[in-house]
């Protein structure tokens, strides 16, 4: 492969990842095994039967969670400790050849920071979508993922350089998305708490208040103050 189509491997396998790990593994190592794609570096262990197998039995576990509601959210929070690291790896794997400080800076930059950034993307706004009340939105959420994923590593794979071009509109998209999304998840669990009735006037957010009502008479005066008595 070209350098182009390293990198654009490299960083797609990474974003992929972030979003899909099982889906990503299985097109890439489905299309190296089938010889349609020749893998680079570390990445043809993808081709290995026993990878493959499992990758496709974690998907299909993984395409039934994340059209439930609450179960995609708590799928996503474990997946945390998985997709990045993973997506270095990834990373890492294509650039193997070029040598060891390309592919620490691949895991590093490329598939830490990227797939990081496409993970928090999908699991914050997975919690978004999931507020509202009828499936039919989180599914239409999973399956638009889906077809990110398969499109964009088509793309990473026969089309490099329309993929970067892709990739650095994402990234603008997650620097302007991820700050409201995240406001917006704040506002939703602050709303959520008060419906519950911990904080019903939200005067947990403003401070406390006293009430005095207690040092008042029957007739609106103040209650005089109690007498000392001596013993």
């Amino acid at each position: 492969m070209e350098a182009l189509n390293l990198v654009a491997l490299g960083l797609g396998a990474a974003w992929a990842s972030g979003i899909n790990l099982y889906l990503a593994v299985l097109i890439l190592g489905g299309l190296g095994a089938f010889g349609v794609v020749d893998l680079p570096g570390d990445l043809t262990v993808l081709e290995h039967p026993a990878v493959l197998v499992a990758a496709g039995g974690l998907y299909v576990v993984e395409f039934v969670a994340d059209k439930v509601p609450g179960v995609d959210s708590a799928w996503d929070a474990l997946h945390t400790f998985i997709r990045v690291p993973a997506g270095a790896l990834l990373a890492a794997g294509v650039l193997q050849d070029w040598g060891a400080g390309y592919e620490l800076a691949a895991a590093l930059l490329a598939g830490g920071t990227l797939a990081a950034a496409s993970h928090a993307t999908k699991a914050s706004g997975r919690v978004a979508v999931n507020a509202s009340p009828e499936p039919f939105s989180n599914w239409f959420v999973s399956l638009l993922e889906d077809a990110l994923v398969l499109g964009g590593l088509f793309l990473a794979l026969f089309k490099p350089a329309l993929f970067l071009t892709f990739l650095g509109a994402f990234v603008l998209l997650v620097l302007w998305l991820l700050p409201k999304l995240w406001r917006a998840l704040r506002r939703l669990f602050g709303g959520a708490k008060r419906a519950m009735g911990k904080d019903p006037d939200g005067a947990g957010a403003r401070g406390f208040s006293v009430d005095f009502s207690s040092l008042r008479d029957h007739n609106d005066r103040p209650s005089p103050p109690a007498r000392r008595q001596d013993s």
